[in-house]
């Protein structure tokens, strides 16, 4: 699940705040980088879990109106589609995401009122009002309800950021991207496969894993090498009068163009141009996409770079 996207976003975060801390221990700040990435797969099941817990206050709401002093007729016969949706029951009792639960002891119980507030989002919808009404239901009509659902009510939910945010400092960075692997793994589900359905990995093999551990020591180990081709590529500029992020982009963005032979130099200049324009200033991207070219041609017509 934990893919080179967000690797190379966790790496840069990670040296960052390892230079805001004075840049004492590369160890202790190694190990912060792996805890933020597995952070990041607490997230994913988290929010796995919140599609659970949204039924759950629909199926409890029903119980309470049927044992309320003075039923109606509604009441004592629902509409229990939702509640009854063969995805969301196939997730609950998924075992992995079980494994979580007990492990992380981690639930929607504290934020009761937010769960509240979402299902009323959802119960008031287009989405919903059509599911609710169809004359027949699928495995895959329930499959795609919480596609869509998830896409429009927790993709972009501003009060479960600031939820995310109050629970973990590395959350609201993440949630981008974990939202494209939940929608992923909500595709993946195929009703034959139970309880046993697998959900994403934490990381797809070792090799990410090691991607993530090298990046971040060249591009700490073999910082003053790389500055040193900023500064001798940047005309008319100062090193010191570029922005700290972008330098730091740039940092990165040539460790691993100079530490991994197999991954295309074309990649590794998208990823770091998308990155800055983010994360950096509007005319951040164009730059560093200009300086890092310059650096990649000097360094190819030196026989110091030979990957295309």
């Amino acid at each position: 699940m934990i893919n080179r996207a967000l690797i190379r976003l966790k790496v840069l975060q990670i040296i960052y705040a390892y230079y805001q801390n004075g840049g004492k221990n590369v160890e202790a700040t190694e190990k912060e980088l792996f805890y933020s990435l597995s952070k990041a797969y607490d997230l994913y099941n988290y929010l796995l879990l919140l599609m659970v817990e949204v039924t759950r206050f629909a199926d409890r709401r029903i119980d309470n109106r049927r044992n309320k002093l003075r039923p109606t007729y509604e009441d004592l016969n629902p509409n229990t589609r939702f509640i009854d949706n063969a995805f969301i029951a196939q997730l609950a009792a998924n075992q992995q995401l079980e494994d979580f639960c007990n492990n992380q002891k981690r639930s929607w119980e504290d934020h009761s009122e937010f769960v509240k507030r979402l299902f009323e989002q959802i119960e008031a919808s287009e989405v919903y009002q059509e599911y609710m009404a169809k004359e027949s239901l699928t495995y895959e009509d329930d499959r795609e309800l919480w596609r869509k659902l998830y896409r429009s009510f927790i993709a972009t939910n501003e009060e479960l950021d600031e939820i995310l945010e109050e629970q973990s400092l590395y959350w609201n960075d993440d949630k981008a991207i974990i939202d494209t692997f939940v929608l992923k793994t909500i595709k993946r589900f195929e009703p034959d496969n139970g309880a046993e359905q697998d959900l994403l990995p934490e990381y797809r093999d070792d090799e990410d894993k090691e991607f993530a551990r090298k990046l971040f020591r060249q591009a700490i180990t073999n910082a003053e090498t790389y500055r040193n081709l900023m500064s001798n590529n940047t005309k008319n500029w100062d090193l010191e009068r570029l922005a700290f992020m972008d330098i730091l982009i740039m940092q990165v963005a040539l460790a691993e163009i100079l530490s991994f032979p197999t991954i295309p130099v074309s990649v590794s200049l998208n990823e770091y141009v998308e990155i800055a324009k983010v994360y950096s200033t509007p005319k951040s991207g164009s730059f560093i996409n200009g300086m890092l070219d310059t650096i990649v041609n000097q360094l190819k017509k030196e026989n110091k770079l030979s990957k295309a």
